[in-house]
């Protein structure tokens, strides 16, 4: 779906500054994010500023090949740019196996600590990111839901089907070796829960050892 994008935004270079054209600022109602701006999964010059200067990386929605790239080519700058820790917010309840590998690729190749915390939902594919991560945690009412990542459907001849099917099943056994190396869950107990789609609470992922701790005033 195509939207508008207000073409009289000017953004004050300055930290901490507002746009100029909004009083509201960049999350009010007639900010960038309200009708006729660029949705929140596509960040303003403004906000995109903002978080590569707090070395802040933030993803939500679908993790698909195009918003893996853009994480990875972020994640990889603010990596050259020096080591300290990089945040992560992650909230992603779905996700194409192969743009997640994508970015876990990107995760293993910087030096930089990573920091993961989970907003809202995290879930399927998308977990293997936050497993990545070095160090994760979650917000009070984030949720995780292991589950196995969709299965696009795959044109082609018989021949073609069964390699796209055989790719799958690979990167769906390197998920659950990434759980379970991220929890210290047995790999067979990984497996039974991605395929029942057990949901756990932030509390319930404490337990399980997806996070190590729950962000709290």
């Amino acid at each position: 779906m195509s939207m508008s994008h207000s073409p009289s935004l000017r953004y004050d270079r300055r930290p901490g500054r507002l746009p100029d054209d909004d009083p509201t600022g960049p999350l009010g109602p007639s900010g960038p994010f309200g009708p006729g701006g660029p949705s929140p999964a596509q960040p303003t010059p403004w906000l995109d500023e903002q978080l590569f200067g707090r070395r802040m990386l933030f993803l939500r929605g679908d993790i698909d090949a195009e918003t893996a790239a853009r994480a990875a080519a972020i994640l990889l700058a603010l990596d050259a740019a020096g080591t300290d820790p990089i945040t992560m917010h992650l909230s992603a309840d779905h996700g194409s196996l192969t743009a997640v590998w994508t970015l876990v690729d990107a995760l293993d190749a910087v030096k930089a600590p990573v920091h993961a915390t989970a907003i809202g939902q995290v879930g399927a594919a998308a977990l293997g990111v936050f497993c990545a991560a070095g160090r994760r945690s979650a917000f009070a009412h984030a949720r995780f839901r292991l589950a196995e990542p969709k299965v696009s459907s795959p044109g082609g001849t018989a021949d073609q089907v069964v390699a796209e099917a055989g790719r799958y099943l690979r990167d769906l056994e390197d998920l659950v070796l990434r759980i379970a190396a991220a929890t210290g869950q047995p790999r067979s107990s990984i497996e039974d829960d991605l395929q029942s789609g057990r949901v756990l609470s932030a509390e319930e992922a404490l337990s399980y050892g997806l996070i190590t701790d729950i962000v709290t005033r």
